[in-house]
């Protein structure tokens, strides 16, 4: 009888993981897609954040989860699809690795000369007079971007119509590149470029060939499943955006691996395995868009709620998980505090992580809007990892993906709603 129960034991561990296994295997091929050329970086412009919701839908029904709904929005937001070219005193950089564009930048077309702001001693009167000299008539100014921000009022006024003759302006921020999309609602008068400190350094002349397009009323969705529980009174809230920054130009998009295929893919297993363990109460698996143009997914959901944002017990925000800090930081809601401890006790006493690092609550992801309005909620994201130094680059690819804290983080969740 001991040897049956041995026998037993040993293959119950084997099929337990097997099961694990496979939901790691899962996880893995699903950020393999989501980060694929076929959707483009999930952006905005080539259909690509579309594309990826399609595939979310028939994931979550693969799943086995009680209901799939789509809940369909709209955005203004300003892409780069088409010309992207840049060369330096003659030289051709490359989009995305040495030069990107500002979010709100218009397209922009010809050759520039180059005022390099004197940052050691700048004087904002003296760099006024300097632009108004024939030399610099429609030029770029090129400063490094924190010292812009540091004296925004006086940079404010090169990208206005009317207030200086310069054409632009010229942003040098340190390799790799980034690129955003939060504030690509607008475009601004005059354009501005991201570049590389080493790929303007000495520079005297600018050619650019860079095409944008403003698309008015961009049709998104959020894509939301649903997992009956045993009661209905209340529930839990799994979120976690699913577009990206798209494309830069006809040849270069933004795979965004971690950020955030890896948060995607998560809720995705969480939802496969609540179908399949039936959970004390319903569970909601909201996969947003429009995070990346400024949590527009989230907040139209917060505006336009499918279930009482009061009934909410928990939610989870899963972001950027794709790396390999054995610290997991996380945010948490005024609200949310009162299951922090467990959330800390349970970590504690099993070492999912090694600790969790609390910090400000900020307007940085999905949980935001839910946070603003009371909810009690954790934001999770493994930063500073091996992985953290591409956010928001060419580089957060397959090839640089990370699924350490996959696991770990999923464990955690898990138990703690066993225990709330």
């Amino acid at each position: 009888m001991k040897k049956y129960y041995l026998t037993l034991s040993l293959l119950l561990a084997v099929v337990a993981m097997q099961v694990q296994a496979q939901d790691l295997a899962h996880y893995k091929n699903l950020v393999k897609q989501l980060s694929s050329a076929k959707y483009q970086g999930r952006g905005y412009a080539k259909g690509g954040a579309n594309k990826a919701g399609k595939l979310l839908e028939k994931e979550y029904k693969k799943a086995g989860v009680d209901e799939v709904t789509l809940q369909p929005f709209t955005i203004d937001i300003n892409t780069f699809c088409g010309k992207m070219k840049m060369q330096a005193d003659g030289k051709q950089l490359t989009a995305g690795v040495d030069f990107s564009m500002r979010e709100y930048s218009p397209g922009v077309h010809g050759t520039f000369p180059v005022y390099h702001v004197d940052t050691l001693n700048f004087d904002a009167d003296r760099m006024f007079a300097d632009l108004q000299k024939p030399e610099y008539a429609n030029c770029l100014v090129a400063c490094e971007f924190w010292f812009t921000y540091k004296h925004g009022k006086d940079f404010a006024r090169l990208q206005k119509a009317g207030e200086c003759s310069n054409a632009g302006l010229i942003f040098t921020w340190p390799a790799p590149i980034k690129f955003f999309k939060a504030y690509g609602h607008r475009v601004v008068d005059k354009p501005i470029i991201w570049v590389t400190p080493e790929a303007i350094e000495g520079v005297k002349s600018v050619s650019l060939d860079v095409d944008n397009e403003f698309l008015k009323d961009y049709g998104l969705f959020n894509v939301i499943a649903k997992v009956n529980g045993e009661r209905h009174d209340s529930c839990y809230v799994f979120t976690a955006h699913y577009d990206h920054l798209g494309n830069l130009g006809k040849k270069i998009f933004y795979a965004g691996a971690n950020d955030n295929a890896s948060g995607t893919a998560a809720i995705v297993t969480l939802a496969a395995y609540y179908a399949k363990h039936k959970p004390p109460y319903d569970m909601y698996f909201l996969s947003f868009s429009g995070e990346d143009a400024n949590l527009r997914g989230s907040e139209y959901f917060v505006n336009n709620p499918i279930v009482p944002l009061e009934q909410i017990r928990y939610l989870f925000n899963i972001d950027m998980i794709g790396d390999d800090n054995p610290v997991e930081y996380c945010e948490v809601s005024d609200e949310g505090m009162r299951g922090y401890q467990l959330f800390e006790q349970i970590n504690n006493e099993k070492q999912y992580f090694k600790s969790l690092n609390r910090g400000d609550l900020a307007a940085n992801s999905d949980h935001y809007p839910f946070a603003k309005r009371h909810v009690p909620c954790i934001f999770l994201e493994n930063q500073e990892g091996s992985a953290f130094q591409y956010y928001h680059t060419i580089y957060d690819n397959w090839q640089h993906a990370v699924f350490d804290s996959y696991e770990p983080t999923f464990r955690l969740v898990k138990e703690f709603i066993e225990k709330y």
